[in-house]
């Protein structure tokens, strides 16, 4: 129950993220701002995600996990009741901005409580149920806000969203075990929770609290960058081409606009099916997980690029996308986190790298389009983009298996001794200067 009230919290919130595109229009028009300035309430909110994951964590990292998830659904609630009620649109962009502050943090700390919930071999599934509100969310939350704005104007699609999260941080703080967002002494959870998530190795925690010095440590960890370049590049691919599919069908393969909207649910489908079985993959076998699901969706891209116009191929291919392009994020949190020691900062950071490459792949396509090349183009430039990262994904994942059975230092600087999985994950982490004593392992 706990891990459904983690997914409740992220359809809300994959709501906000996602339902403003279809009501721009209503909103530019009531607010009286152009249109180039209602898209800002788009971008301002994956700006802040960006930026604001990593800033929330680093402020936060000192309190326990739980209560830190119900205040950040807190914030959430005020974002968007704040909107609702915007008189203005500078109202109304203050209120995109509060509520996409928690949009990272809440990922990013979640998805840690969200491993200590299940056993070790169970990790990525868990984390890739709590992402499947925002998959949900991904496939009904333009339908969603339509017609509700189309029914009872763009404010009330708001409210909706304000109970929401009313009823989803009313889930999290009746239904998350206390215990799953506190560590035990020495860094160790105390509780289930996925490999070296399990039993955090960062000197400096207790009690649920991590200092910010020691999180820092941890982005010493070249694997912890290869990973974040990884995600980056895999998302820069992936929605530079998804940012202008619209163009794509409709000025390429020859559907009207109004098919646009059932093409997207199928795109976002295929987002549902990626993100289960990549958490499945994941946990059997991680890296391999990973560079499959790359080379899916690089191969998918550069596929989707010579068939655009092909009515039929594109109905599969932007399955394929949403399939391929989903997969990567079970694994990519899990990876990013074991190799940080389970600390905050980083899970959050992957978050941000996400947005960053949603960010620069979203311009690298405008460029290409503006450039002449076409609205098929974006989807070559995506391939290009996505094939870097995995060779990045490839080096990390070479780096690790040469990392077997060899002794490492924590992100607290101690001396670690790791034993990895068939994925390359960690599964077991032991101080060499103090052995430790497992807790009691306990149920959600």
């Amino acid at each position: 129950m706990g891990l459904l009230a983690l997914a409740l919290g992220g359809f809300g919130i994959g709501l906000t993220e996602f339902v403003i595109a279809g009501l721009l229009p209503q909103v530019s028009d009531d607010l009286n701002v152009s249109t180039a300035a209602a898209g800002w309430l788009i971008s301002g909110y994956a700006l802040t995600v960006a930026v604001g994951a990593m800033a929330v964590t680093a402020t936060t990292a000192v309190l326990p996990q739980k209560p830190v998830l119900v205040a950040l659904l807190a914030l959430f609630v005020a974002g968007n009741l704040l909107s609702a009620l915007a008189p203005t649109y500078g109202v109304m962009l203050l209120g995109r901005v509060v509520a996409a502050l928690c949009h990272g943090s809440f990922f990013g700390i979640g998805s840690l409580v969200a491993r200590r919930l299940v056993p070790p071999e169970r990790a990525s599934r868990a984390v890739a149920t709590m992402f499947a509100g925002l998959t949900v969310a991904n496939v009904l939350g333009v339908p969603f806000g339509a017609l509700v704005g189309e029914r009872w104007g763009w404010r009330a699609t708001f409210w909706s969203i304000t109970a929401i999260g009313v009823v989803a941080l009313v889930a999290v703080a009746g239904l998350v075990p206390g215990w799953a967002g506190v560590r035990g002494r020495g860094g160790e959870t105390g509780v289930r929770g996925g490999g070296a998530g399990s039993r955090d190795s960062g000197a400096g925690s207790r009690g649920g609290r991590t200092d910010l010095r020691t999180q820092a440590r941890a982005f010493r960890s070249t694997q912890v960058w290869l990973t974040l370049t990884a995600t980056a590049l895999g998302y820069g691919g992936m929605f530079g081409a998804f940012s202008y599919l619209a163009y794509t069908f409709t000025r390429v393969a020859g559907f009207s606009s109004t098919d646009v909207a059932w093409l997207l649910v199928v795109y976002g489908s295929g987002l549902v099916v990626g993100n289960i079985a990549g958490g499945r993959g994941a946990d059997h076998n991680r890296d391999a997980t990973l560079l499959v699901s790359l080379a899916g969706l690089a191969t998918t891209l550069a596929v989707f690029g010579v068939l655009a116009g092909s009515r039929p191929a594109s109905v599969v291919l932007v399955f394929l996308l949403g399939v391929f392009g989903f997969a990567t994020v079970p694994g990519m949190i899990t990876r990013v986190t074991d190799a940080a020691g389970g600390t905050p900062l980083a899970a959050s950071a992957n978050v941000s790298a996400s947005n960053v490459g949603n960010a620069a792949g979203a311009w690298a396509g405008g460029a290409v389009i503006s450039a002449g090349f076409g609205y098929a183009a974006p989807l070559f430039v995506g391939a290009g983009i996505v094939a870097v990262g995995l060779g990045v994904m490839g080096v990390a994942a070479r780096g690790a298996v040469g990392a077997r059975g060899e002794g490492r230092r924590g992100p607290g600087g101690e001396e670690v001794q790791e034993r990895r999985g068939t994925g390359g994950e960690e599964v077991q982490g032991r101080r060499n200067e103090t052995a430790v004593k497992p807790t009691e392992t306990r149920r959600a």
